[in-house]
């Protein structure tokens, strides 16, 4: 197959899927900024690797692993715990449920602990399965399990007190 027409199946597929990504990033890390950053980092790993995904069905989920796993590193990293004192700044959320509701989730989501909080976008948001989940975050079904109830617990009592 030709470079370009390689590149034009990579180049439908970010169309097609880059809003429902960026969305992904945004709710591991809780910064429109920062979810541009992550899946403009994903999107060059992904393009690196599309000889041997783009006949599979695996691109999305290889493309979700690379967000979570960029997340954890940037989290590591020293300058990110910086705060630039830009809070509150970011641009609007896309369209979908009302604006009130989806901040609210979003804020709620933010105050689980990270696990917590990946576990529940990827079993939740995303509709993968425990086995699914426990692959691309590395950890056993159990802990799955354990830390998606424990969230959504959280997620609950946190709404409703709200």
């Amino acid at each position: 197959m030709s470079t370009s027409s390689r590149d034009d199946e990579f180049a439908a597929f970010v169309a097609a899927r880059q809003r429902h990504l960026r969305r992904i990033a945004y709710a591991c890390c809780g910064d429109w900024h920062r979810a541009d950053d992550l899946l403009q980092t994903a999107l060059v790993k992904l393009y690196v690797a599309w000889p041997r995904l783009r006949r599979s069905d695996n691109a999305e989920a290889y493309t979700r692993q690379i967000i979570v796993r960029a997340n954890v590193d940037e989290s590591r990293r020293p300058w990110r715990r910086e705060r630039s004192g830009l809070d509150g700044v970011d641009g609007a959320a896309p369209e979908g449920m009302p604006v009130e509701e989806r901040s609210a989730l979003f804020e709620a989501l933010q105050e689980l602990p990270e696990m917590q909080r990946k576990v529940v976008v990827l079993r939740h948001w995303l509709g993968l399965s425990v086995g699914e989940t426990a692959r691309e975050l590395r950890i056993s079904e159990g802990t799955v399990k354990s830390h998606s109830s424990r969230g959504l617990g959280r997620l609950e009592q946190t709404l409703t007190e709200r």
